[in-house]
């Protein structure tokens, strides 16, 4: 194993020569660094600026979260996908507020509904300076590649054994800093594809550079089948307004959201001109969405009508945007 003062020593004099300036590492707000971290779960660090921007904004405090509506809420989400995030960001807003402060120990902030691992070690050791590592998919990276351990990281047990690694080089007296900066690596050098190993502070004690077997690294065995789908959109206007339908609790993630219809959903709509299609993928599934302009006479009181300023105020399924721009 690399020897863990070593690898803190470089990563933390690399990124305090410089690193990117990004809204939540200008704070220690431990509310704001919650919300930037869960507006990392799967979203790039550039994508999810102008959100979490917006919505402290329109929410600069907890007790403003706690306070606000569920559809509010969603609605400064959208577009940012997996929805469950901004349920469970709001649901833990009510709980802390509840409890009149912000949970100051590991395994209190860990219970907080859409809290794992990952995010209360990250809120933990930034916010309050607590010795917790934290490991994603950019750490798993920077450790298989340093150890040059070629375990399967699907496995819990190589993800645990990372974990133990990465807690293992944490300086302690710096946690939040070392947490920031092997993250940073992961993200800006030690690449998924094409690292670039000749800018790396952990060049010298790599031992997947040294065996030349990096670029391979880390190995996933485990690989998700890619589900090929398409669905069809209907864009139907009357009197300028558009015809959006609300989402049932069926809808599960996309519950309370408001989206173009589907024929299934509208049978008794006149289907007419092509108006385009866009990819949009989520998860494993990859979905080509047709759209097509559409008439209908009557409809149900799931649907509303909707003019372009109020869009901002409603939750608004992804797929609705992108199919408007389409006839724009």
């Amino acid at each position: 194993m690399a020897a863990g003062h070593r690898v803190a020593r470089l990563l933390l004099e690399w990124y305090a020569r410089g690193h990117r300036d990004l809204p939540w590492r200008r704070t220690s707000d431990p509310y704001r660094i919650w919300v930037s971290e869960i507006m990392l779960q799967q979203t790039r660090a550039q994508a999810a600026i102008p959100y979490y921007e917006r919505f402290l904004v329109r929410f600069p405090t907890l007790e403003a979260l706690a306070a606000a509506r569920e559809n509010d809420v969603l609605a400064l989400w959208a577009g940012l996908g997996y929805y469950s995030r901004a349920r469970n960001l709001w649901r833990a807003a009510r709980v802390v507020a509840a409890a009149g402060e912000f949970p100051r120990q590991y395994d209190a902030i860990r219970a907080l509904p859409g809290i794992g691992d990952y995010t209360a070690a990250a809120i933990a050791s930034i916010a309050f300076g607590l010795p917790h590592a934290v490991l994603d998919g950019n750490v798993l990276r920077v450790v298989a590649r340093v150890e040059n351990d070629a375990a399967d990281i699907a496995s819990a047990r190589t993800r645990e054994r990372f974990r133990a690694v990465a807690q293992g080089w944490l300086d302690s007296r710096e946690p939040g800093h070392f947490n920031q900066a092997l993250m940073e690596l992961g993200a800006t050098v030690c690449l998924p594809r094409n690292p670039m190993c000749l800018l790396c502070p952990l060049a010298a004690c790599c031992q997947g550079r040294e065996a030349g077997t990096a670029a391979q690294l880390p190995v996933k065995l485990r690989r998700t089948v890619t589900v090929e789908l398409e669905r069809t959109l209907l864009v139907i206007r009357r009197r300028g307004k558009l015809l959006l339908r609300q989402n049932g609790p069926d809808a599960r993630r996309l519950a309370g959201f408001w989206d173009l219809p589907t024929p299934q959903e509208l049978p008794a709509a006149r289907v007419g001109e092509r108006l385009g299609e866009f990819p949009h993928t989520i998860t494993h599934h990859r979905y080509t969405i047709v759209v097509h302009a559409a008439t209908v006479r009557r409809v149900g009181k799931e649907y509303g009508w909707f003019d372009a300023a109020q869009f901002g105020e409603i939750p608004l399924c992804t797929t609705a945007r992108k199919a408007l721009k389409l006839t724009e």
